[in-house]
C-alpha cells in the first residue's frame, strides 16, 4: 500500500512540475484609475510547481517526480522552458534543473516535520528549496565560466539566470504556500 501511494503522489507531482513549465505566470497590478491590468511575468510555474511538489508531496515522492522530470526533458520531450535533448547538460541552464533534485527532498523533507505547517514556516520551507535550485545553478555557471564552456562573462549569466529571475519566484512561493496550506486542509493532512 505504501508503493502505491509513493508512486501515485510521484505521478501527482510529475504532472503538477509538466504542467506548471507551461503554464505562464502573470500578476495583476492596479492602475491609477483603480482597474487592474495583467502583466506577464518573464518567469514559468515550473521552479514553483517543484516546490509545491516537495511540500506538498513530501520529498521520496517529490525526488521521484523530479528524477522522472529530467529523465523526460532530457530524452523524450522538450518540456524545460528552454527546449529539451541530452544536450541540454552543456547549457547555463541545466544546473537550476540538477538543483531540482536537492531543492525538492529538502522541501519535502522539511515540511513533513510538525512545527512547519504554518505558513510562515512553509514559506521559509519554500525559501530554502528556491534557494537550493539556485545555488546548484550558480555553482553550474561558475564551473562552466571558469573552465570557458561559455561565451557568457559570469555577470550576464548570474543576472539572465537567477538574479532577473529570482524576486519573481520568491513573489510566487506566496501562492504555492497557500495552495499547499488549501490542499493539505482540504485532503485532511493536517
Amino acid at each position: 500500500m505504501r508503493t502505491f501511494t509513493l508512486l501515485s503522489s510521484a505521478l501527482a507531482g510529475l504532472l503538477i512540475i509538466l504542467v506548471g513549465g507551461m503554464i505562464p505566470s502573470a500578476t495583476f497590478i492596479i492602475k491609477s484609475n483603480l482597474s487592474l491590468e495583467i502583466v506577464d511575468l518573464p518567469i514559468s510555474w515550473q521552479v514553483p510547481a517543484l516546490i509545491f511538489t516537495g511540500l506538498f508531496c513530501g520529498p521520496e515522492a517529490g525526488l521521484i517526480a523530479a528524477i522522472a522530470y529530467l529523465t523526460i526533458g532530457l530524452f523524450y520531450l522538450p518540456v524545460f522552458q528552454g527546449g529539451g535533448s541530452i544536450g541540454y547538460i552543456a547549457t547555463p541552464a541545466f544546473g537550476y534543473l540538477a538543483g531540482f533534485l536537492p531543492s525538492v527532498w529538502i522541501t519535502g523533507r522539511m515540511a513533513q516535520l510538525r512545527k512547519n505547517n504554518s505558513m510562515h514556516r512553509l514559506f521559509i520551507t519554500s525559501i530554502y528549496g528556491l534557494t537550493l535550485v539556485h545555488a546548484v545553478g550558480i555553482i553550474n555557471i561558475l564551473i562552466g565560466v571558469m573552465t570557458s564552456r561559455w561565451d557568457n562573462k559570469l555577470l550576464e549569466l548570474l543576472y539572465i539566470y537567477s538574479i532577473s529571475n529570482l524576486p519573481f519566484h520568491i513573489f510566487l512561493c506566496i501562492p504555492v504556500v497557500l495552495l499547499t496550506k488549501s490542499m493539505r486542509k482540504l485532503l485532511i493532512l493536517e
